[in-house]
Parts: structure tokens; sequence; C-alpha cells
């Protein structure tokens, strides 16, 4: 539902900008309890989050900022970290303050609830999903999956092909895909390789005697593993002057399906481009129920059932 999405994607909607741009309006979105968003700009010295509403000041207070804050569940880093951000919200009421000043309260914690019970608590093994990257760490991706609640997807399941960190894949605030690994009591387990295609449909985007880019992901005693995509990589004899993360050009020798291998011959290490990619996936359904990476004719399977 667009009012669950990760917090960020209300913000510039007309309908979303008209009710929290006067105060007439503000008043009908309090008594409908509609969900909102402003961009957070202080944090103040108690941890409540001072809102930038157009027609008056907003105030979440800290025990309004994020679902399990009172209860000591979340720590105040999860309030500190959306200064200069977009808040989800539902505004609850409007006062005066001591200086005559009217201020609107307002609880990002009600948005979540509401996020938690209709939506996410209903979410299912298999669902594909939409999620905002929040911050990246060396085991993880961290991401809001609705209204700014968050969930992981760990490192070794962002790609068949290996990353040494998710930055090597995924940047602060990109909007991706993720699937429902699990829901236990509301707590989401995602995953990301079965979206980025089978080794088949990646390999078929290549043609033996191309040259093409790569990125090394790996140097073994017996050869250099290339990326070619997120979910397809090969292998070249080793060269000495190749290291992990650089980007090569790359002749491809030979593309053998039934032991999933793509034989590789490095051309040229080259000036890596800082290029930021939009991920390329190759489903567009919103649930699956098996994901089968390899070809049929392999002998080894490797799969995922969502169950």
């Amino acid at each position: 539902m667009e009012k669950f999405r990760p917090e960020g994607c209300l913000y510039n909607t007309p309908e979303n900008q008209k009710y929290i741009s006067t105060e007439e309006n503000l008043n009908e979105a309090i008594s409908n309890k509609y969900l909102l968003e402003a961009r957070a700009i202080v944090c103040d010295s108690n941890h409540n989050l001072i809102v930038d509403l157009p027609c008056m000041k907003g105030i979440i207070p800290r025990e309004e900022g994020a679902l399990g804050i009172a209860e000591g569940a979340t720590r105040d880093i999860a309030l500190i970290s959306r200064v200069n951000k977009p808040v989800r919200f539902i505004p609850l009421r409007i006062e005066t303050d001591m200086y005559g000043h009217k201020v609107a309260i307002l609880s990002r914690k009600e948005a979540q609830e509401q996020c938690r019970n209709e939506y996410v608590s209903k979410l299912k093994a298999g669902n594909i999903i939409e999620a905002r990257v929040t911050h990246l760490e060396q085991f993880g991706c961290f991401v809001d999956i609705g209204c700014g609640i968050p969930s992981l997807i760990p490192i070794d399941t962002i790609s068949v092909s290996r990353i040494s960190h998710p930055s090597d894949r995924f940047t602060a605030g990109q909007i991706i895909k993720a699937i429902v690994k699990s829901n236990c009591d509301g707590r989401i387990c995602l995953t990301h390789k079965e979206l980025l295609g089978t080794w088949e449909e990646n390999a078929s985007q290549f043609e033996v005697g191309e040259t093409v880019s790569g990125i090394v992901r790996s140097v073994e005693d017996y050869g250099v593993f290339i990326e070619l995509t997120p979910n397809l990589a090969g292998l070249a004899e080793l060269r000495p002057d190749i290291k992990v993360g650089e980007s090569v050009s790359v002749y491809i020798k030979a593309i053998i399906p039934e032991k999933m291998k793509i034989k590789l011959i490095v051309v040229d290490v080259c000036e890596k481009l800082q290029t930021t990619e939009k991920m390329k996936y190759f489903s567009n359904d919103t649930h699956i129920d098996k994901w089968i990476y390899t070809p049929d004719s392999a002998s080894k399977v490797i799969e995922t059932v969502f169950e």
C-alpha cells in the first residue's frame, strides 16, 4: 500500500504536501489519522524530533519517535539518524507552546504501529517487497521496509557473486526490491539474490568471443573470480597485477552451462568509473515460491524454497 512505503516516498506527493501546508488541512489529517511525511530538522538534547511543517512547527516526542523507544528495545540512534531526512507520522493534535506559538504534536510510532499491524504482520515468505537502503554494515544491508520499520539483508544473500562489503552493491537511500525469507512475529528476514536472475538468465547476456567488462571479486591460488553481473562470475588465470575490487576487461573463452562455468582471459586492468547503476531485476512478480539458480543440465542444484 502506498502509505506504507519506505520513508521518503510520500514527501513530494501532492496529497502529502496538501495536508502539511495549512493548519486547516492538518486538522483534517488529525481527524482522519492520515499518514504524512515531513523533514526532521533537529533532534534536540532530549531526543525529541523537530519536524519542518510549512504551516507550523512539528514535534515528535522521544517516546513517539519509533517502536520500542519507550521500552528500550530500540536505541536512540534510530531518532538521531533521522535528522535532515523525511519521517512518516500521524498528526495527533495542535497545541500552543509557552510563547503562544502553535505546535503540531506528531507520532512516528503510531505510523509504524499501523504499518506493522496492517502490512508487515501480513507479509509471507516469498513476498517481493520494496525497501529503501538506510545504512550499510560489514555483515549486511539495513533497509526500511515501510514507515521506517527496519530489516536486514545479510551480505551472503545480497547476490550470488561474493562481495567484500554491501557498499559494493548498494548505496544509502537507494530504493531496491527484496524477498521476505521469513516472518516470525513481525521480525522480517530478507533476501535479495533471487531477484537477480538464474545462471542461464545471466549467461544468456554474453557470447563466446566477446570482450566485456568485469570486477575482480576474489583472487585464489587457482585463479581470479571476475563478476560479470551480480549473479554471474567467471574464472580467469592468475595475474600478478590484479587486485580485488579492480575493474577489468575480459575475453570470454568458454561458457559451460552443465558445469556453471565461464572461462575468461583478462585483457586489461582498467580505471574504475564511479557510477551508480540501477539494479536489474529479473522478476516483476509480487511473490515467488521457489527459485532455482542452476541450469537443468547441471549436476549440482542451487535453489531457494520459500515456505
